[in-house]
């Protein structure tokens, strides 16, 4: 029997690489399966949907919400009733050939119910080069797994790459309340429900991350603030890495504000300042670059951002605990009517 596999891809201003995204993802796809691409839009003003309504084969869908959970589920409503496998990807990354073959090869190989991938970061400017290298380290992610992982198995949680869609309408898609961390929020309750998530360190993909401290500063405030939506609404799925990011700018301030009074406090901001130094002089020796004297801004501003993120998300925002009986799908058998181009 011919598989269905539906690729969807959620845009908002991405002209300039929304061709060579969907010219690499078409390269060597499965023999035996039937493929639909879907471009969610989220109301690009750079002539991106004109782009994309050029390419033959390419659906164009309109998303009105904007974000990247609201794009996906629509794709997957509108396009992906009878779909047996749902693939994620993203509009700023590179991706190698073969990519959809080999997550749909590890989804038959490992019985997952979800395989995800991890990100190589890489850059042009020399900010973005420092980010990226300090990203792939123990100080810059915690030793994330998908954060330039080698080590294939299940995981908790990865960088979304591909779905049985059966699991993922079982689970009700993405939250379309979240604008960032949708994707570890899934995955928590993908597992209550049963289902596994295998992280292939085989099947990688380019990232590249924020051009300016500025946006790199927005971009983890954010990624933050979600996490701390996550972790209420899934008590327990907080991992010691991530605790330890607020723990320690909780600690920071502390020192700075005792530290008239108690001296010694400040150990712990001068030990930080000074592991921020060795991983800047260590990557700039590495890469022989003076680029990779920037890894220590970078890995500072994404730690306080994300810092700052969580505490605002905890003081400010109010979530329930969930639990697998309000699972409610993302569909049920009626046809629903989606405006698509």
């Amino acid at each position: 029997m011919t598989r269905s596999i539906l690729i969807v891809i959620p845009t908002l201003n991405e002209a300039r690489t929304i061709d060579g995204v969907l010219t690499a993802l078409a390269q060597d796809l499965p023999r035996d399966a039937t493929t639909t691409f879907v471009v969610a839009d989220g109301g690009s003003t750079d002539g991106t949907a004109d782009r994309v309504a050029a390419r033959p084969g390419v659906q164009l869908l309109r998303n009105p919400k904007r974000i990247q959970s609201a794009a996906v589920n629509l794709a997957a409503a509108t396009h992906g009733r009878d779909a047996d496998v749902l693939i994620r990807c993203d509009a700023h990354a590179v991706y190698p050939p073969g990519f959809v073959r080999q997550l749909v090869e590890a989804l038959d190989r490992t019985g997952a119910d979800a395989v995800v991938v991890p990100m190589d970061s890489v850059g042009h400017n020399c900010l973005q080069r420092a980010t990226a290298w300090v990203s792939d380290t123990p100080v810059g992610s915690g030793g994330s797994a998908h954060r330039g992982g080698r080590r294939s198995g299940f995981v908790d949680h990865g960088h979304h790459a591909a779905f049985r869609m059966a699991s993922f309408r079982r689970a009700g898609g993405y939250d379309e309340t979240f604008t960032h961390n949708e994707d570890a929020e899934l995955d928590c309750r993908q597992r209550a429900l049963g289902a596994k998530v295998w992280l292939d360190a085989d099947i990688r993909l380019e990232y590249h991350p924020r051009d300016t401290l500025r946006g790199l500063w927005k971009q983890y405030a954010g990624y933050g603030r979600g996490r701390s939506r996550t972790v209420r609404r899934h008590p327990g799925s907080m991992r010691a890495r991530q605790l330890a990011v607020p723990l320690h700018v909780a600690l920071s301030v502390v020192a700075v504000l005792l530290a008239a009074w108690v001296p010694w406090l400040m150990l712990w901001p001068a030990a930080y300042a000074a592991l921020l130094a060795a991983a800047s002089v260590g990557l700039a020796v590495k890469h022989r670059s003076a680029c990779g004297l920037l890894a220590g801004p970078s890995a500072f501003v994404m730690h306080t951002a994300w810092a700052m993120g969580f505490f605002d998300g905890m003081l400010s925002l109010r979530e329930q605990p969930w639990r697998p009986e309000a699972a409610t799908p993302l569909w049920d058998s009626a046809p629903v009517g989606a405006s698509h181009d």
